[in-house]
C-alpha cells in the first residue's frame, strides 16, 4: 500500500521529477518497509516497486520493455539494491533480537543467581531457628522449665511465620513475574483488614507504638482483600524491622476524590533520595541496615498497587522518618457506605 500510495504521488508530480529521482524514491520507501516488515514481504515491495517504475515511468511509458541498456542496468540495480537493502535489514533486525534475547536470559540468570543466595540466607536462619529449638525440647526436657519451654515455642512459632512469609513473597513475585495476577474484587472492611494485618503482626509490633487513624463508619469498597491486606502486611512489616524500638508506625486511611489513599509513616530516620528510587526494585535493601530481608516485599507491594491501577510512592516525611503514600482509584459503585446498608436493612 505504500508502494503504490509513493508511486501515485509520483506519478501526479513526475513532470517536475525525472524518472532516476522517483527511483530513489521508490527505494527509500522500500528501504523504510525493511525495518518493519518480515523479508518476504520486503522481497513484494522490491518486486512491486520496480515493476510500477518501469511501467509507469521509464520510458517508454506504459509497457515493461526498456529501450536504453543504461535503463535497463538502472532497473536491475534498482532491484538488486532493494533486495540487498532488505535482506541486510532483516539480518540486523535478527541480530537485535537475538542479543535482546542473549541480555535477557543473561539476565534472568542474574536475578535467579541473586535469588538463590537471597533464599538460601534467609531459609538458614529460621531453619537453624526451629531445629535448635526442636532440638532442645526434645533432648533437654527434665532440666527446662515451662518458661523455657514456652520461650522455644515462641521462637519455632516466629521463625514459622518467617518461613510462611518467605515463600508467600516467593509465590507472589512468581505470579507478578508470569503475569499471573488476577484481580478479584469484592466488598472490603476495610476497618477489618487492618485489625487483621495489625493481629498477624503482632510479635513484630510489640515493641512500637501502632496508631490507626480510620473513621469507624468507613463504607465497604470494592477490592481484592488478599492483596490489599497483603500489601498493607509488607509496609508496616518493613517498618517494623527497619526502624529502631519504641518508633511510632501511624496507618491513615482515607478517600479523597474517588481515591482510596492509604498513608504508613514511621518516625525512623528515613532514607537518602537516591535509595527511595530504588526500594521497590526486587532483591533491593536499605545499605546501611543489617536487617534481614530479601527485598522483595516492596516490589511485590508496588505490582499489587499498579494491578489495582493504583500508584504507590515513597518520601521521607516532616518527623524524618519513611512514608509510604498508596492511591488506588474507585469509582462510584465500588463505594458502600454503611448507613446506607443499615437503612435497607
Amino acid at each position: 500500500m505504500s508502494i503504490i500510495i509513493t508511486s501515485f504521488i509520483c506519478y501526479i508530480i513526475s513532470d517536475y521529477l525525472g524518472y532516476k529521482s522517483i527511483a530513489l524514491v521508490l527505494l527509500l520507501i522500500v528501504s523504510l518497509l525493511a525495518i518493519v516488515f518480515d523479508f518476504a514481504s520486503v522481497l513484494i515491495a522490491a518486486i512491486l516497486s520496480a515493476l510500477i517504475w518501469d511501467y509507469f515511468f521509464i520510458p517508454p511509458h506504459y509497457t515493461l520493455h526498456v529501450d536504453t541498456t543504461e535503463d535497463a542496468l538502472m532497473l536491475i540495480m534498482y532491484f538488486i539494491i532493494a533486495l540487498v537493502n532488505g535482506v541486510l535489514t532483516t539480518k540486523i533486525r535478527k541480530i537485535e533480537k537475538i542479543t535482546q534475547l542473549k541480555e535477557e536470559k543473561l539476565k534472568s540468570i542474574k536475578l535467579y543467581n541473586t535469588l538463590l543466595d537471597s533464599i538460601s540466607h534467609e531459609l538458614r536462619t529460621p531453619i537453624s531457628s526451629i531445629y535448635g529449638s526442636t532440638d532442645n525440647l526434645l533432648n533437654n526436657q527434665k532440666n527446662l522449665t515451662e518458661e523455657n519451654k514456652v520461650n522455644l515455642i515462641t521462637e519455632i512459632h516466629k521463625a514459622s511465620e518467617r518461613l510462611n512469609r518467605l515463600v508467600g513473597n516467593l509465590l507472589n513475585i512468581s505470579r507478578l513475574e508470569s503475569g499471573n495476577i488476577k484481580i478479584k474484587k469484592d466488598w472490603c472492611n476495610v476497618n477489618e483488614l487492618i485489625s487483621v494485618v495489625i493481629s498477624s503482626l503482632e510479635q513484630e509490633l510489640k515493641k512500637h507504638k501502632v496508631e490507626i487513624l480510620i473513621d469507624e463508619q468507613f463504607p465497604l469498597l470494592k477490592l481484592d482483600y488478599g492483596l490489599i491486606e497483603q500489601v498493607v502486611i509488607n509496609i508496616i512489616y518493613n517498618a517494623s524491622i527497619y526502624t529502631a524500638e519504641n518508633t511510632t508506625i501511624k496507618c491513615e486511611i482515607k478517600i479523597e476524590n474517588y481515591n482510596f489513599i492509604i498513608l504508613i509513616s514511621d518516625n525512623g530516620c528515613g532514607i537518602s533520595e537516591d535509595e527511595i528510587g530504588k526500594i521497590f526494585d526486587k532483591f533491593y535493601r536499605i545499605k546501611r541496615t543489617s536487617t534481614n530481608g530479601n527485598g522483595l516485599g516492596l516490589s511485590i507491594a508496588k505490582g499489587f498497587i499498579e494491578a489495582h491501577n493504583g500508584k504507590i510512592k515513597a518520601f521521607n516525611n516532616e518527623l524524618k522518618g519513611l512514608s509510604f503514600e498508596i492511591r488506588i482509584p474507585l469509582i462510584s459503585n465500588e463505594i458502600m457506605n454503611l448507613n446506607t446498608i443499615k437503612n435497607e436493612q
